[in-house]
């Protein structure tokens, strides 16, 4: 079998959280037993609600935090750490797409100089290749020669994200991680940012970890979907298997919400009351307070992410038979 590009095990981060300056302190579960891994040429979208800790997942992947706990492995070889010999060059192969284009640019550089900054970092080429190299990917993903000297702050949103994802591409990268990269977008920038990311990675083959709470989105970019619900994986499939016929009953909610011309409206799920605090986790199953069919098992026992069949994988004792309460619901 195949390596995997990437492959995390049971990671885990959290983080301390005081009250007040001379209170208590708390214990966040951002990501708590997350296992994924990500082929080559192939994107893993990662949706679910804010706070859900996806884009924390996103930074533990490519080493932009550490984990608490669990080991990522990047071509067969673990990742190393900050400190390490090896952390550069594997850095240079992983890169990050952040939700805030602006943000992510420095405003008193031109964008020339901003693409070419990780080719100087990681030493590609001569400086006539650099700039070769640059120039070519400002026409690849969209932009002109007349773009390369301005500034941040004179771009439009849909152009700064285009010179973000060309920085990303500039080291020739294995795996891209995108963090929600058309959220601040209006709808036909999305369209032409969405169609930018299949077009590159059908070129360069470059895998990706898509981060995002657009479903329709997600059901057109990515090769197979998870769905993290409060730090942990729920469910996992192919787009079309999770979306056209979900089995945890929180993707089923959120299935449920994409807009369609032949569902009605009274057949949304609306799940009561929202997120448990991830400083006071439930018991048992994290989504047991807002199942309609949670039964006495989901309220003591954490549900396992295990296959239902060999592409799919489902955290919910319901669709394993072991509630103790009512069958799944199924959303046609």
């Amino acid at each position: 079998m195949t390596v995997p590009l990437l492959k995390a095990e049971r990671l885990v981060r959290r983080y301390g959280v005081r009250h007040g300056f001379f209170g208590r302190k708390s214990t966040v579960h951002a990501v708590d037993d997350v296992s994924l891994t990500i082929r080559r040429g192939e994107t893993l979208a990662l949706v679910g609600e804010s706070g859900c800790g996806k884009s924390t997942t996103g930074r533990l992947l490519i080493g932009l935090e550490p984990a608490d706990a669990g080991a990522i492995s990047f071509d067969g070889t673990v990742l190393p750490m900050p400190h390490e010999p090896g952390w550069r060059s594997s850095r240079a192969r992983m890169q990050m797409v952040f939700q805030d284009p602006l943000a992510a640019l420095d405003r008193h550089l031109t964008i020339r100089e901003q693409i070419r900054e990780p080719l100087d970092i990681h030493r590609f080429g001569s400086p006539s290749e650099r700039a070769e190299r640059v120039a070519a990917l400002l026409s690849a993903v969209g932009l002109g020669t007349d773009h390369a000297t301005r500034y941040p702050h004179e771009l439009s949103g849909g152009q700064r994200q285009r010179a973000v994802l060309a920085r990303a591409l500039a080291p020739r990268p294995d795996l891209i991680v995108c963090d929600e990269p058309m959220s601040a977008l209006d709808v036909s920038i999305q369209a032409q940012i969405i169609n930018l990311l299949a077009d590159l990675q059908a070129e360069l083959g470059t895998a990706m970890l898509f981060i995002s709470h657009d479903l329709r989105a997600v059901r057109q970019v990515s090769h197979r979907v998870a769905v993290m619900y409060l730090g942990r994986i729920v469910e996992e499939g192919p787009p079309d298997e999770v979306f056209g016929a979900p089995l945890h009953p929180y993707t089923q909610a959120l299935v449920s919400a994409i807009p369609h011309p032949r569902r009605r409206r009274t057949e949304r799920i609306l799940l009561p009351g929202d997120p448990p605090n991830p400083m006071n986790r439930p018991k048992g199953c994290a989504f047991h307070p807002r199942c309609p069919i949670a039964g006495s098992a989901c309220k003591l026992q954490l549900p396992a992410l295990e296959p239902v069949k060999e592409s799919r994988s489902v955290a919910c004792h319901a669709v394993h038979g072991t509630t103790g309460g009512p069958a799944i619901r199924r959303l046609a």
